[in-house]
């Protein structure tokens, strides 16, 4: 496409791409100079232009004579550029956009495995039928997640399960997008290196309220607290409280599956789940509630929860003949480490690997450290990310003046070392990494997974 087919200039410019990241820049690239939180691409425009850039669009004047365009609100400008260069068709899409400080992947999943003819867009990648295609956000970067809803679009799928993270809110990546169905799953105190205050935090959670079609569905987790007394049109919530729209009213739970008593409009609708946890029966209830509003039948959407698979990375137990359990999980909020302690409480030896991240909030480590710490039987605290933090450092922020945790520093060796140690009766929880496939040293991400340190421990010992 032209560049005097995208914008209105007289250059002629033949463009073959869009981006904020200097890194990817390619020939015949227009470079887009937003501004992070972390990051001010207009830094990093001669080196865009070295590598090949020939149009700049920036937020201010620059200090050189190359074409460039000086635009107000680039988030939203770089948007609708994406837009035209890709020439998505919004219009043709159903969107379902998830919100929320932890359950966002889990409830996107089981939307996309309830909706059947849907793909998804979140922290396990872009997920269209059986294939995926890696992301390097939670909710991808602009160019990116155009390129994926281009993508999705050449697939001929219109339905769309997406992750909408706090992040992608407060620096309006989504703000062109009009939302079918959103939900907001809760509100604990996460990222408040980033939003400064839990209030802001919440805010940017706030505005996905406003991206909602004017015939669309709002979902709300209505045992929230900081979500109570939001009236919109179309707004529904959820939860055990009595005031809730749509009661969970019984919930039994079982070792490897909850069957849940929802009242829905006064009628008892049984879910049969193959999930277990208190946090799980919210994401099972809201997939269920947008399956519903969807309008696919009951007896379809139960049959469906029934036959969910496990999504990886989310209390995944993994099974490599081993005497005792294992568990894979992402867990790495405070909400989400103290829920999945709960869920395994009954179990008589339990054994913790894991860390918390560097460059991220601080407050929330010795918090994280006590939960753990008084609630297991073996706590192993390692790396996790580290960036530019020492991981010893971290990990003395989160142990604060207990002794009895163990520190090994290397991620494999910590979890060797529960292995090692791991009795019958134990179930290991690794926490914090789920499925990703590296580890965040420096500004680098180098290649490592914990389920193929977790293989290739068994393959050895069972040669």
């Amino acid at each position: 496409m032209h560049i005097n087919e995208l914008l209105d200039v007289s250059y002629d410019f033949f463009i073959e791409g869009i981006t904020d990241d200097s890194r990817e820049v390619k020939d015949n690239y227009i470079f887009v100079a937003t501004k992070g939180f972390y990051v001010d691409h207009f830094d990093y425009i001669e080196e865009a232009i070295q590598k090949g850039c020939v149009f700049l669009v920036v937020d201010r004047e620059i200090a050189r004579d190359f074409p460039h365009i000086v635009v107000d609100h680039i988030d939203d400008f770089y948007q609708k550029l994406c837009i035209k260069f890709y020439q998505i068709q919004l219009d043709k899409f159903h969107l379902i956009g998830i919100t929320g400080t932890d359950g966002k992947t889990t409830t996107t999943t089981v939307i996309k495995e309830l909706i059947k003819d849907c793909a998804t867009i979140g922290t396990n990648g872009v997920l269209i039928g059986e294939d995926s295609i890696d992301t390097h956000n939670t909710t991808p970067c602009i160019s990116e997640l155009y390129q994926d809803l281009k993508i999705i679009q050449d697939r001929h799928i219109s339905n769309i399960s997406m992750e909408v993270s706090s992040e992608a809110l407060l620096h309006n990546r989504v703000s062109n997008l009009k939302f079918d169905y959103v939900a907001i799953t809760n509100v604990t105190g996460d990222h408040l290196n980033i939003h400064g205050s839990f209030e802001n935090y919440l805010q940017s959670k706030l505005k996905i309220l406003d991206m909602v079609k004017d015939d669309g569905y709002i979902f709300l987790n209505g045992d929230d607290f900081s979500l109570k007394n939001i009236k919109r049109k179309h707004c529904y919530t959820y939860g055990f409280l009595k005031d809730n729209d749509f009661i969970i009213e019984k919930v039994k739970y079982l070792k490897r599956k909850t069957i849940i008593t929802l009242n829905l409009f006064d009628k008892k609708i049984k879910i049969d789940s193959p999930y277990i946890g208190k946090y799980n029966v919210y994401n099972i209830v809201l997939g269920y509630l947008i399956g519903h509003f969807f309008g696919i039948e009951d007896c379809l959407l139960l049959k469906r929860i029934r036959e969910l698979r496990p999504i990886k990375g989310r209390c995944e137990f993994l099974d490599f003949k081993q005497n005792y359990s294992i568990v894979l999980d992402y867990a790495h909020t405070i909400n989400g480490i103290s829920n999945i302690l709960d869920t395994f409480r009954n179990y008589s030896h339990i054994i913790v690997v894991t860390g918390c991240a560097g460059g991220r909030d601080k407050s929330k480590r010795r918090t994280i450290g006590e939960l753990i710490i008084k609630n297991c039987d073996m706590a192993i605290f390692t790396m996790d990310d580290p960036r530019f933090e020492d991981v010893d450092t971290i990990i003395d922020d989160m142990v604060g003046d207990f002794s009895n945790y163990i520190r090994i520093i290397d991620r494999k060796s910590a979890i060797h070392y529960a292995f090692d140690h791991a009795r019958d009766d134990s179930v290991v929880l690794i926490l914090g990494k789920g499925r990703d496939n590296y580890m965040a040293i420096e500004d680098k991400k180098i290649s490592y997974s914990d389920y193929d340190v977790i293989q290739e421990y068994f393959e050895n010992i069972n040669r």
